[in-house]
């Protein structure tokens, strides 16, 4: 049979027997006696004794044929030949229904086995029935959530709401939920996981109906099933939305056959009969070697066995291929057969004698067989051993995973066939990634984690800041040895995972050659088309299940994919000394704007990738020497204008790579030096598109200057790197966050186990009664806690291991790098993918919150290098106006407020370069009128937290008062002020005369909204609580109402520390608007103290009524930081400053002393030159929280109170009765002291110098004020008579 492609070649010779045995030695042609003895030992029946040797027909490749159809004659069974069997209805191929047999919306594979529900509770059933005997199907299961399987008669009747098991002849079984269901429901089984395979059996003789899991019978769930006339069961299912399965109904081999239940769907048995008597055949002549010299036949070991062109063996293969090869197309027998033989290879031998069995095997198929039957050969072989290798159980040594991955790897090291399985099959029609993921055990018993880890241990408390809280030096012994053995049962589930994830690297590492390049392109050139369409796919189809891969597979992929990136990395640098490490590995700048790599519809720093390249095509031109084509420019702004319209087909959109017009960067620019280049598809690049040549740069074409020359490594590896970038901002960072559940539960059963042991010491013994229910309870606990404890080893062991850690932590650095290269850019910045910011933010947060505390991340190599530069990069870029999506430049405030949050990380702000930290300061001062406020004040809040008026909690102090037992109360972080970075605060406030003035201006105008609306929400919420019906308050308006009491207590907060650093700004009135910005602040405060202290008022009730929701509201967090403000007004200021804040504090119409005294729990102030009464307990009083306001403050207090009393008296002594018609017209509180010029109205100058700050209008008439001047009564009338007279 001719070979088509194979890399072997034989000339065809005419040869003729002959017995001599030089003219053998050359030809390899045998004499008769040889080659019968060697025909009879290949295709030797199994019937044949050695008896019967002597009396056998000769053999020679005449009569060969004829032999063969009589050794491969199989009696046909009458049932199989007529497709039908006793007790079965249907065709003879069974499969799913999805003509008549479903109910609302499901995805259906093009096998028509695998399902996946896209409505609320689809159902579907089988074409196939059966009334009669022992029947069983096998089920697949692909997502563990709900879903009811089982069987139903033709008569049930199915909604969106009822599936199979809620209606009566229909029965189910349920592993979400662990139950079974017949019109009712009661608990049956065990949970079902991801990758379990359920087997449904019906014995209609008995009547009886049962399921297993994954082999192990779970018992019989129904009896006295209905049988006879018109009762026959489908084999159905009914699965929620985003749930998927993939049945067997015997197309395939069960994995799980019981004895006595026969597959729905008969196995071909005669085609299985003749493949394994042809596979005995093809065995044996691996095994047998013709030595045409000596004229007899060598035993020898599969693996040593060699094609070595001899005719005789030659000819003999071919005959078997002949007959094999047709069967090597049909899915049952590749799985039956082949993967058989070639599993037991692996098993037997070792790695190296298997990938030589494994070579000759698939040499052969290429020689003897045609191209598109070695292609569906090899494309089943894959199918199986991916579904073998996913729902394989999980045992101790992870022996079935090893194997499967092993002749995985073994056939693809066969270049020919990885080229073909690369090109068609693992992307294209698998879902390949599945083989670099490794499931987690829902049921640790069956996975033999109980063997590996006998002792269990878990923290005492743990805290994601790093290490656990509890030091190892406060361990009792017991505690101790308990950890050490549970740490030594880690490390030897560790081991095993080690070794499975190690086949998957090489996995990798074989897809990701270059060097096979010989009669065709190289690997890693036809993975990158397929890593990209596969990053498309998952990038665009947010919403399509079924072309997502799951983020679990996404975490396993990526750790493999940085192994082998890096090993590919390190070793180009070892055989090019200009290159970089790995360590060094950055994306360059270019690779972002020149169009050589596609970023779908991915969004730019910048915003639209069409709108940046109108906006920067001069940059561009001037810094990367690119040119954008004006066709290219039209034709994204036709893209943008046809936007609304329905996208094309998912087989339509080939990802592009731009078109653009380059001219070479070596030479200076001149016309005739563009070099048009085509737009091509991501299939049409070649490698020169990719890696370059020598005229043209590939991936880093257009070179910015700032850029060095020497490459980095191979081009390809850069975009193998951008794509891991890609992979973890797609859906890895979001699982790293959904695993650390099983850390939070095993902490939340930890303290519910310590406080029922607490409650058990604390009982009386005779009180047996609580005293058996706690014990219950303990043993509860302490089971759940056993089998926790060994899922979060698997969970540490497969996802936050160290080298998991180091992984992100290079992720990290490498967008960090990246990030820090296109900033020097320039405008081409904002070509960057916001994902790279994206990535650099939640990597950290990964890294410090998900891997402790088991590992910290202060024990990596660089860490305070690292903290500075991701800070530097988040202190420029949070204000940077390069930077225009909303969400990103929300994300890089977030992170920014995070960061200054904890210690280690404000340090590292601080450790940036000085110019970088003041224009930080400088955009946390801008105007708040001006953009989003909010975050920058918290940031503001957080660099003064530990440094304010009793601002040393962590957790609120009303709420420790009420509840001082309550573990789950809000905490904050303990408060870590930066001395330095409010030094700049206060440089920059007294630098320009507007500086300050505008600053302040915007945090009023901002605390008088926010105390506004709280004011008014709390009064909706009282009004709502009044009322004799009942109501429930809205939740989001409880949110919305704390969330303006926390930003009134930031704003004050703002306010004290802006007081604190340069009173001068409200105090010096010789500086432009301080006075009016005192009078301002005065008139705030005063609102605030009357709303807050009046005797049982709207405050006070809402407080009183604690509901949940607005904890946080209470008198403490908003009167200590009014009290603040007050104090370093009143008693730390200069005494000309004193003198001037309180003349405008009690010149403002709404202050109250007792206010001021309902500080201290007096209802009244106390009379001149008495001593303060003690404090009532039933009232609010700061001395009460002693442990949160030092002695010292308290002082202070009373100082301010005893002056203001003080003043207060005077005051009132001196003043003078004003008429009303000299009082202001706009505040009704002050004497008119100003005139507007051109229109000649009058207001006081507190009222006019406020409303100037926004507005230039006259109050009374619109028109626009040129000046205002000062106003005296006296004058006025003086120059009014003169004018009469």
């Amino acid at each position: 049979m001719a070979s088509k492609g194979s890399s072997m070649s034989f000339s065809h010779k005419s040869y003729r027997l002959t017995s001599d045995a030089e003219k053998s030695r050359v030809t390899g042609i045998v004499h008769e006696k040889l080659l019968n003895d060697y025909l009879h030992r290949i295709f030797s029946s199994p019937e044949h004794t050695p008896a019967a040797a002597a009396s056998r027909k000769p053999l020679n490749f005449q009569n060969l044929p004829e032999h063969l159809d009589q050794l491969l004659h199989v009696e046909d069974e009458d049932e199989e030949s007529q497709g039908q069997a006793e007790g079965r209805l249907g065709p003879s191929t069974v499969v799913l229904d999805h003509t008549g047999g479903f109910e609302g919306l499901l995805l259906v594979d093009d096998d028509l086995l695998g399902v996946i529900g896209h409505s609320n509770f689809g159902t579907i059933r089988s074409t196939t029935c059966v009334y009669k005997g022992k029947w069983l199907y096998e089920v697949l299961i692909s997502s563990q959530g709900l879903m009811q399987i089982g069987w139903c008669t033709i008569s049930c009747r199915f909604n969106q709401e009822e599936g199979v098991g809620d209606t009566h002849n229909s029965y189910a079984y349920d592993g979400n939920r662990v139950r079974k269901w017949n019109v009712t429901t009661t608990n049956y089984g065990k949970a079902w996981a991801a990758g379990d395979i359920v087997s449904c059996l019906i014995d209609l003789d008995d009547g009886t109906l049962s399921f297993s899991l994954n082999g192990v019978s779970l018992g019989t769930a129904f009896e006295n099933l209905s049988r006879g006339l018109g009762m026959a069961y489908f084999p159905a299912i009914s699965l929620s939305f985003k749930e998927s399965v993939a049945f067997n109904f015997g197309s395939r081999p069960l994995r799980y056959p019981v004895a006595g239940y026969r597959p729905l769907q008969d196995p071909p048995r005669a085609d299985l009969v003749r493949a394994q008597k042809l596979l005995g055949c093809f065995r044996a002549v691996l095994s047998v070697e013709l030595d045409p010299v000596e004229g007899r036949l060598v035993e020898k070991d599969s693996s040593e066995w060699q094609l070595q062109g001899q005719p005789t063996v030659l000819l003999t293969l071919a005959h078997i291929f002949h007959r094999f090869a047709p069967l090597l197309r049909k899915v049952y027998l590749v799985e039956a057969v082949l993967v058989s033989f070639l599993r037991g290879v692996v098993e037997a031998g070792t790695p190296t004698q298997a990938q030589s069995v494994v070579r000759q095997v698939l040499d052969l198929l290429w020689l003897f067989m045609e191209d598109y039957e070695v292609q569906d050969c090899l494309k089943q072989l894959m199918m199986s051993l991916l579904r073998l290798y996913r729902f394989s159980p999980i045992v101790p040594d992870l022996g079935l995973q090893t194997h499967y991955l092993r002749l995985t790897i073994a056939i693809l090291r066969h270049e020919k066939s990885r080229k073909f399985l690369l090109s068609n099959v693992l992307f294209d029609v698998l879902r390949s990634v599945v083989f670099f993921y490794i499931k987690s055990p829902l049921r640790v018993e069956e996975a033999g984690l109980q063997e590996l880890i006998p002792t269990t241990w878990w923290p005492r408390r743990s805290s994601r800041e790093g290490k656990d809280s509890k030091d190892v030096k406060d361990e009792t012994a017991e505690e101790r040895v308990r950890r050490r053995a549970y740490e030594r049962g880690c490390q030897r589930l560790k081991k095993r995972i080690e070794v499975v994830e190690e086949l998957q690297v090489q996995i990798l590492k074989l897809l990701l050659n270059n060097k096979d390049d010989n009669g065709g392109e190289a690997s890693r050139y036809i993975f990158l088309t397929k890593f990209r369409k596969f990053l498309q796919e998952n990038a665009s189809g947010r919403g399509n299940m079924p072309v997502l891969c799951p983020p679990e597979y996404m975490v396993c992929f990526l750790h493999r994919l940085i192994s082998a990136l890096r090993y590919y990395w390190d070793e180009y640098k070892a055989s090019n000394p200009r290159a970089s490490f790995s360590e060094e590995a950055y994306i360059p700048p270019q690779i972002f704007y020149n169009g050589k790599v596609d970023y779908f519809d991915l969004q730019r720093l910048g915003g639209l990738l069409s709108h940046l390249r109108k906006t920067l095509k001069d940059d561009l031109a001037s810094k990367a020497n690119i040119l954008i084509d004006p066709l290219e420019l039209q034709a994204a702004t036709m893209d943008d204008l046809d936007e609304d319209e329905e996208p094309a087909p998912a087989a339509a959109q080939v990802p592009r790579t731009a078109a653009v017009s380059l001219m070479t960067p070596r030479r200076p620019l001149s016309t005739s030096e563009k070099v048009k280049v085509r737009t091509l598809s991501a299939e049409q690049r070649t490698r020169e598109d990719i890696e370059g040549s020598h005229w043209n740069e590939g991936l880093l074409l257009g070179r910015p200057p700032e850029e060095p020359e020497q490459p980095l490594t191979e081009n390809s590896l850069l975009e193998v790197l951008d794509g891991a970038v890609m992979m973890y901002s797609l859906s890895v960072h979001q699982q790293l966050g959904k695993m650390v559940g099983v850390s939070d539960d095993v902490n939340e059963y930890a303290m519910a186990l310590r406080d029922t042991e607490d409650k058990l010491r604390r009982c009386p013994k005779r009180r047996k009664d609580i005293l058996a229910e706690l014990t219950k309870s303990q043993k509860v606990f302490s089971e759940k806690l056993d089998h926790l404890s060994r899922r979060l080893a698997w969970v540490h062991a497969t996802v936050y291991s160290q080298e998991k850690m180091l992984d992100l932590y290079w992720l990290l650095r490498v967008c960090l790098r990246t990030i820090e290269h296109g900033d020097r850019t320039g405008s081409l910045f904002a070509f960057m993918p916001e994902f790279y910011v994206s990535v650099a933010i939640n990597s950290y947060s990964a890294l410090k919150n998900y891997f402790g505390p088991v590992h910290s991340m202060e024990e990596l190599p660089g860490y305070e290098e690292t903290l500075t530069r991701l800070a530097a990069i988040l202190a420029k870029h949070f204000a940077d106006t390069r930077i225009v999506g909303t969400d990103i430049r929300d994300s890089l405030m977030q992170a920014l407020a995070s960061y200054v949050c904890y210690p280690h990380s404000l340090r590292a702000v601080e450790r940036i370069p000085e110019e970088q930290r003041v224009a930080m300061v400088r955009s946390l001062l801008a105007p708040y009128e001006q953009r989003p406020w909010a975050q920058t004040n918290w940031i503001l809040v957080r660099l003064w937290r530990g440094c304010g008026f009793g601002y040393r909690y962590t957790r609120l102090p009303h709420l420790l008062k009420t509840k001082p037992e309550d573990a789950n109360l809000p905490s904050l972080q303990k408060p870590c002020p930066s001395t330095l970075l409010q030094q700049h605060m206060a440089e920059l406030l007294r630098e320009g005369p507007d500086v300050a003035p505008s600053f302040l201006n915007s945090v009023l105008n901002q605390l008088n909204w926010a105390f506004s609306e709280f004011i008014g929400m709390i009064q909706e919420i009282q009004q709502a609580a009044e009322r004799l019906e009942r109501n429930f308050v809205d939740s989001r308006q409880l949110k919305v109402c704390a969330t303006c009491f926390d930003l009134s207590v930031s704003l004050l907060r703002v306010l004290e520390m802006t007081v604190t650093l340069v009173p001068e700004i409200l105090l010096d009135w010789t500086r432009p608007a301080s006075e009016m910005l005192l009078r301002r602040l005065a008139q705030l405060l005063n609102q605030v103290l009357n709303r807050v202290t009046a005797e049982r008022n709207l405050f006070d009730r809402v407080v009183t009524l604690r509901l949940p929701g607005l904890e946080s509201v209470d008198h403490y967090p908003i009167l200590v930081a009014v009290t603040g403000i007050l104090v370093r007004l009143l008693v730390h200021g200069p005494a000309s400053g004193t003198e001037r804040a309180t003349s405008v504090l009690l010149a403002d119409p709404c202050f109250q002393l007792r206010s001021i005294c309902y500080l201290l729990g007096q209802p009244e102030p106390p009379a001149p030159g008495t001593a303060l009464p003690a404090p009532d307990r039933k009232r609010f009083s700061l001395q009460s929280y002693t442990d949160y306001i030092s002695t010292e403050e308290l002082a202070q207090v009373e100082q301010m109170l005893a002056h203001l009393t003080s003043a207060s008296a005077q005051a009132a002594a001196a003043s003078l009765p004003t008429s009303e018609e000299d009082l202001c017209p706009i505040c009704y509180a002050h004497p008119i002291s100003a005139v507007f010029q051109p229109c000649g109205h009058k207001s006081c100058k507190a009222c006019i110098n406020q409303h100037l700050m926004n507005n230039k209008d006259c109050f009374f008439c619109k028109a626009t004020i040129v000046s205002v001047e000062d106003w005296e009564k006296a004058a006025s009338a003086s120059t009014t008579t003169s004018s009469a007279a």
